[in-house]
């Protein structure tokens, strides 16, 4: 097999500035890195944001694992390996998308310290880690998706909690107890957190 890498042919620079893209939409952009156990509330705060940031004039766009896995990385697993591919794809989506000037909420639970601190390294300063931080034991009651009881029954293999590792963040960029707060309050102390960042001036 050919060297492919000389026939491609990046255009980066001379297509619009991130600058220009941001200035348009009046906002600057940056990812918002969302991890967490499965039921920590990570796509429902995410969904709350969206909404927040649109009704007070700003564009976002929003990354789910879900929806992701039935499209851009529906040929992965849920092994170790194809995680870290899952995240390395995601991660450079999100790059794409914050140099469109665009405010980028990613949902993914990302397990491990390193899976983060790849995704971290490709999307740069940008990146902004936010931890869900829900216990096991409520993600487990809550079981909205029914995924835990079918782990418990050994019926998914490599579920990240029970058969599979979650390493919590150890200095998040912002921490969210969704147990010690309504929906609405974990939304709102999410924007009030981001706002200074993504107001364009």
């Amino acid at each position: 097999m050919g060297n492919f890498s000389k026939n491609i042919h990046p255009t980066f620079d001379s297509i619009l500035s991130r600058d220009e893209k941001q200035a348009f939409l009046k906002q600057n952009s940056v990812c918002l890195w969302l991890t967490g156990l499965s039921g920590s509330g990570k796509t429902t705060i995410a969904k709350g944001l969206e909404k927040k940031l649109l009704d007070n004039g700003y564009f976002s766009q929003l990354l789910d694992g879900d929806n992701v896995r039935t499209g851009l990385c529906n040929n992965l697993s849920f092994s170790l390996e194809d995680r870290q591919e899952n995240i390395r794809r995601i991660a450079e989506l999100n790059k794409l998308f914050v140099q469109s000037g665009i405010i980028t909420i990613s949902c993914f639970v990302s397990p491990t310290k390193d899976i983060r601190q790849m995704a971290k390294e490709i999307i740069g300063a940008d990146f902004k880690e936010v931890f869900i931080n829900t216990p096991l034991e409520i993600c487990e009651q809550r079981d909205v998706k029914g995924l835990y009881a079918k782990a418990r029954k050994g019926e998914i293999k490599n579920f990240t909690g029970i058969d599979s590792p979650f390493e919590a963040p150890e200095n998040p960029d912002i921490e969210i107890k969704t147990n010690e707060q309504t929906i609405d309050e974990s939304v709102n102390q999410l924007y009030n957190q981001i706002i200074t960042t993504i107001q364009f001036k």
